[in-house]
């Protein structure tokens, strides 16, 4: 007798930051252990799973506009499985259900581990609740990159800006044991990583059996790990330590992203940040002085509840002073539960798209004239895969970050070139292999 076996699929789409995108591929990973195979095509799949972000308002209306489109393909196929998992199932939880009948299970961040048992049952399941417990779940990871490697280090986060939803969506920071993590690097450099990307809301504030530079010192001791990364870090956390062990640990790369949000003390006391933009510049000052080279990035926020034209003017004198090699920069937007939104004088959309304008404006010249001023000099690359705006061309990073294309094929995801860097644009730079 013959018997058919029906692969069982699972496609997923991620909307956010970088630990959603580990989150997936740790679903992924989860999913596999129970039998399926990711796909790329949604109207095949037997599960279909939305990993939310609930950072700003716009990545909330893109996935309610894709939960939307799914609707149709349940009707055409009954049996398929639609999933809601990440920030915005945490922050709806049950109310998902009401917006969109077609949705069988909604999980937040804390509850991944517990995906293969919820899989499995037919009733519709909301889990939303907290998971003391999540920084000692080692869960299989099915990454998608073959050069470069997400570690989770910590969960959740304190700090509380008054503009953020992520201590309510994420919970409370808890860090996983160094050991742990130091196993799962060892293993990422058996199956030949080059690149790990620490992550956390504030890696700065890593505390298990050990602190984060301690953290970093074990880790950069792990044979064939080139490069190491992290992101988050907070500012008000930033220490002498830190600084130091960036500067000395052959591993780890001289590029840190330290968000500043905006350069105007006042509006960063509204925030609730921490520090005041004349601490904020102290670091940065450290960190040059220490760190040679260091390229820093940062995040922006345009039209903050009560920002003046001063303090946007503020934010602009910061951003010239400090030349930054690069900024992610975003309209406020109100998010519920923080205190920002019930904030009463909150700044109008077009005031909010101008600032914003202006912000990316001065930003692209300090960027362009940071990477021109690379022409010439030899940097090391590790190849990630084919050019996105190139597919002639391979693309790579720099220890500090910058992303290098590079002509020709003869190279393999993973491996490190030397090349001369030949022009310098906006938002790459191009080079040419030694």
């Amino acid at each position: 007798m013959l018997h058919f076996f029906m692969e069982r699929t699972v496609y997923i789409k991620t909307f956010g930051c970088q630990m959603n995108v580990h989150d997936s591929e740790k679903i992924l990973g989860i999913m596999e252990k129970q039998g399926y195979t990711a796909t790329d095509n949604v109207g095949n799949a037997d599960i279909v799973i939305f990993n939310t972000c609930s950072i700003r308002q716009k990545a909330e209306q893109k996935f309610y506009s894709e939960l939307g489109r799914i609707k149709s393909l349940k009707k055409k196929r009954p049996g398929t499985r639609i999933i809601v998992a990440g920030c915005i199932a945490q922050q709806e939880g049950e109310k998902i259900f009401k917006h969109a009948p077609h949705v069988d299970m909604v999980f937040g961040p804390e509850n991944i581990h517990a995906l293969g048992t919820m899989a499995a049952q037919k009733t519709p399941i909301v889990a939303v609740h907290g998971n003391p417990a999540i920084a000692l779940h080692d869960l299989p990871v099915k990454r998608g990159d073959g050069a470069r490697a997400w570690v989770t280090i910590m969960y959740g986060c304190n700090n509380y800006c008054s503009y953020c939803i992520v201590p309510f969506t994420r919970g409370r920071e808890r860090s996983r044991p160094s050991a742990n993590i130091r196993a799962e690097v060892e293993e990422l450099a058996r199956m030949e990583y080059k690149e790990v990307t620490l992550l956390g809301q504030n890696v700065n504030s890593y505390r298990s059996d050990i602190g984060f530079s301690a953290l970093l010192e074990m880790l950069d001791a792990i044979q064939g790990i080139e490069r190491i990364r992290f992101v988050t870090s907070h500012p008000r956390d930033l220490s002498d330590e830190l600084i130091s062990a960036i500067s000395s640990l052959h591993s780890v790369c001289e590029h840190i992203h330290l968000p500043i949000q905006s350069g105007s003390s006042r509006i960063l006391h509204r925030m609730n940040r921490g520090y005041s933009y004349d601490q904020y510049l102290e670091g940065i000052e450290k960190l040059r002085r220490k760190v040679p080279g260091i390229a820093i990035t940062t995040d922006i926020i345009a039209g903050f509840p009560g920002e003046t034209e001063g303090d946007h003017k503020a934010t602009m004198s910061a951003l010239r002073e400090i030349e930054f090699d690069g900024i992610f920069a975003f309209k406020y937007s109100e998010r519920p539960w923080t205190k920002a939104a019930e904030m009463d004088d909150q700044v109008a959309e077009g005031i909010k798209a101008n600032r914003l304008n202006e912000i990316l404006l001065i930003q692209d010249k300090i960027t362009s004239g940071k990477n021109k001023l690379l022409e010439g000099t030899i940097q090391e690359i590790l190849i990630e895969g084919r050019s996105e705006t190139d597919r002639n061309k391979m693309s790579g990073r720099t220890r500090t970050n910058k992303i290098v294309n590079v002509a020709g094929n003869g190279y393999t995801k993973g491996s490190m070139v030397s090349v001369r860097i030949i022009r310098g644009r906006k938002h790459s730079l191009e080079g040419k292999p030694l």
